[in-house]
């Protein structure tokens, strides 16, 4: 079993045909300890004659493994779940170095990720079962449904969930009969080569599963490549507009999962304290790194002062600092660093009304933030617009229901939202009105792989998790044939 060192030393950092090989790209990345800034690792990128032999590999494995039967490619899934939760140690200490995210939440994103393999293992079992003739209009035929696996696929994936992201796409994906290439992010490089070293260990066929590391010529070099049945992509909305044209110049299918500009609807007769754990919970888990952070407070009147004293004082005393102590760790990448200081001192030029936070914190060697919540922001400002991808909370008051639904529906986005009320009808009412793709009542942000994901707008395209997961690598079909009395 791999120790911390093997996961951060490695000298052949690319995965491809079952083997793992040196890097042969001109860069090198640096991977860095956010609460620190300083590099504790070093490795390689692919070069572009490196992700054709990975597109190659996974085009010559797909031929096999599509014919594979679905029972045996359901128990190698079984086999990443089992190998994910032998790595829990280490991987969750990599995670909390690399993403300083704090230990619950690196071991929460690690039994996440062995649970989408084990879902997954669960609905791949009954692909191979056989379908029942179906009767058509016309006598004279008969038909069937089926479906098949819709080939190689290049499955691109971020920094802030490194496991979780990939095992919501390799996990179906291998389920469904396909092959992939992973590009992990050039951030958070390491986590996620533990599944080429689960892969061998477990004797997944050579080319079903490859793992790239790169930075965007990389992604740019999957995107074009012609053997490549589909692109699946999860991260920005610029880079997804990208993946998006690359795809499209091939006409082949995509998937995006983009950003999020979440409300939480909180109504005047909530539990204020349950309404408070779920506010700050939305906001400053992962350090608001979340796509579907909950970064728009629409909270009625009567209890808006309540509230909004009371997630000051949460944000005022949340322990912030090294994973091993904190509630809350550091912004996992300098760059976003750089750009969430940017975003505070434009909020100080437009004058936003600041309760808490709005600054740097401590050291400036280290991605520290303090958790920030801005007051009356004006619906036109861009910290009411715009996805921010930090723990900078935005309040606005609303006098009704049907104000609260507008305002959690203005907004280009629309991946999840969430209802806090002590009426369980009332809230089931503003949940069906509300334009995003999950949303939670009166709940934390659980995502459980049974369930759906995948957002409205400029959210993305297309579903991950559960059945939807699954069905988008699989082509649908139709097979008509004459009925025996007419043959």
């Amino acid at each position: 079993m791999e120790t911390l060192e093997d996961l951060t030393a490695r000298m052949r950092p690319l995965f491809i045909g079952g083997d793992w090989r040196r890097a042969e790209g001109a860069d090198t990345i640096e991977v860095c300890d956010p609460c620190t800034g300083a590099p504790f690792a070093r490795t390689g990128t692919a070069s572009a004659e490196q992700v054709s032999a990975a597109a190659q590999a996974a085009a010559r494995a797909f031929a096999t493994w599509r014919r594979t039967a679905a029972a045996d490619r359901a128990a190698l899934l079984d086999g990443f779940a089992a190998g994910l939760r032998a790595r829990k140690p280490v991987l969750v200490a990599l995670q909390m170095r690399n993403n300083g995210k704090p230990r619950a939440e690196a071991e929460t994103d690690l039994d996440d990720a062995a649970a989408c393999f084990d879902y997954y293992a669960g609905l791949a079992r009954g692909l191979d079962a056989p379908r029942a003739a179906e009767t058509l209009s016309d006598p004279h035929f008969a038909g069937r449904r089926a479906d098949a696996p819709i080939g190689p696929v290049g499955l691109i994936v971020p920094w802030n969930f490194p496991l979780v992201t990939s095992a919501w796409k390799i996990a179906p994906a291998l389920a469904a009969g396909c092959t992939a290439v992973l590009k992990v992010s050039e951030m958070t490089p390491l986590a996620e080569l533990a599944y080429g070293d689960i892969a061998q260990e477990i004797g997944l066929p050579a080319g079903v599963l490859n793992i790239v590391t790169g930075r965007a010529e990389v992604g740019r070099a999957i995107g074009s490549d012609p053997r490549f049945a589909k692109l699946s992509f999860t991260g920005s909305n610029g880079v997804g507009a990208a993946v998006m044209a690359a795809a499209a110049a091939r006409t082949v299918p995509v998937s995006l999962e983009l950003g999020g500009k979440s409300p939480i609807v909180v109504t005047a007769d909530a539990d204020l304290e349950l309404a408070a754990d779920l506010v700050a919970g939305g906001i400053f888990t992962n350090c608001g790194q979340m796509c579907s952070a909950t970064s728009r407070l629409i909270v009625e009147e009567p209890v808006a002062e309540a509230l909004v004293a009371a997630l000051v004082e949460r944000a005022e005393n949340l322990a912030l600092g090294a994973p091993e102590t904190a509630e809350m760790g550091p912004l996992t990448t300098r760059p976003h660093y750089l750009r969430v200081s940017a975003m505070f001192a434009r909020a100080r030029q437009e004058g936003a009304r600041c309760l808490t936070g709005g600054a740097a914190e401590g050291d400036p060697a280290g991605q520290f933030v303090r958790p920030t919540i801005y007051e009356d922001v004006p619906a036109a400002s861009f910290l009411w617009r715009e996805e921010l991808f930090a723990p900078v909370l935005a309040v606005r008051r609303c006098r009704d229901d049907a104000e609260a639904i507008r305002l959690a529906n203005d907004t280009d986005f629309g991946l999840a939202a969430t209802v806090v009320s002590g009426d369980p009808e009332r809230a089931g009412a503003i949940a069906e009105r509300i334009d995003a793709g999950h949303i939670w009542i009166n709940t934390p942000q659980v995502i459980l792989p049974e369930t759906l994901w995948g957002g409205f707008r400029a959210s993305g395209i297309g579903r991950e998790l559960g059945p939807s997961g699954l069905e988008a690598y699989r082509q649908k079909k139709f097979i008509t044939t004459r009925t025996a009395a007419t043959a």
